[in-house]
């Protein structure tokens, strides 16, 4: 696929005019961010806390994005870019607190060929209102949880916001129906209702599992059914602490393997 039209080699943009991170338009994703050449970048759904957990062969197959003063399109926010120090020692960018990547199975600009690999690999998109995550759950107690909520070490798959947050549902509530929220939302800072507004999600999701309802005038996300929280205490981004509180399995995380509530 080719970046651009060119008449003469006159008519080439100098490599300094152009932006270092691309918004490109894919038949496919939408709106994808890619570097300078039109390569594809991705969002690895271990790096829930904003720092890497690829390195070695997984950063030989997942090669590290970063460049210094970071130019964008039309369309992207300069400010949603960072650069962090991997424990390695190397610099790679971040959009939105995500650590960005290659695929090195991407031979020629456009190619996607990353998205949803081993389920925890994702194009990077502008426009995602929440993320598809793999990690230790570790609870209130301190305690490392795994996806049965028995304590034990082992990730977990489950959705996020976009921003990293954890989404919980809660066991008593029913079908399109928050049994848990206070008229005078006087208890919603435990559990804050999700308000999130749903745009682009990654592949692996399916929008037609997601609804809003009406909780006192507010609207509150949901999931199968299910209505989505956050925790109140989850402090840090990638905190899953909701997990065991007020004990294991009472508001547990959501993801694919969620059943419909009843």
């Amino acid at each position: 696929m080719s970046l651009y039209s060119c008449k003469s080699d006159d008519d080439s943009p100098s490599e300094s005019e152009v932006n270092k991170v691309r918004l490109l338009n894919d038949s496919t994703f939408g709106k994808i961010l890619t570097d300078s050449e039109g390569k594809s970048l991705y969002f690895f759904s271990k790096d829930t806390k904003g720092i890497s957990e690829c390195y070695g062969n997984c950063a030989d197959i997942w090669p590290i994005f970063y460049k210094e003063n970071i130019t964008v399109d039309s369309g992207l926010d300069i400010t949603d870019f960072a650069t962090i120090t991997r424990t390695d020692g190397q610099k790679q960018t971040t959009y939105k607190g995500w650590p960005l990547y290659y695929f090195m199975n991407d031979n020629v600009a456009g190619d996607t060929n990353g998205d949803k690999v081993n389920n925890v690999w994702y194009i990077a998109k502008p426009d995602y209102s929440l993320m598809y995550v793999n990690a230790q759950l570790v609870g209130h107690d301190g305690n490392n949880y795994k996806s049965d909520y028995t304590v034990g070490d082992g990730n977990t798959f489950y959705i996020t916001d976009i921003n990293g947050r954890t989404l919980y549902t809660f066991i008593n509530d029913t079908n399109s129906t928050n049994n848990f929220t206070a008229a005078d939302f006087g208890n919603n800072g435990v559990w804050p209702i999700a308000e999130i507004s749903l745009d682009k999600i990654p592949s692996i999701l399916d929008a037609s599992d997601f609804s809003t309802i009406d909780v006192y005038g507010r609207t509150q996300l949901t999931y199968k059914g299910w209505p989505l929280y956050y925790f109140g205490q989850d402090s840090a981004r990638g905190d899953n602490k909701g997990i065991s509180f007020p004990a294991p399995g009472v508001w547990p995380i959501a993801n694919t393997e969620t059943t419909n509530a009843p």
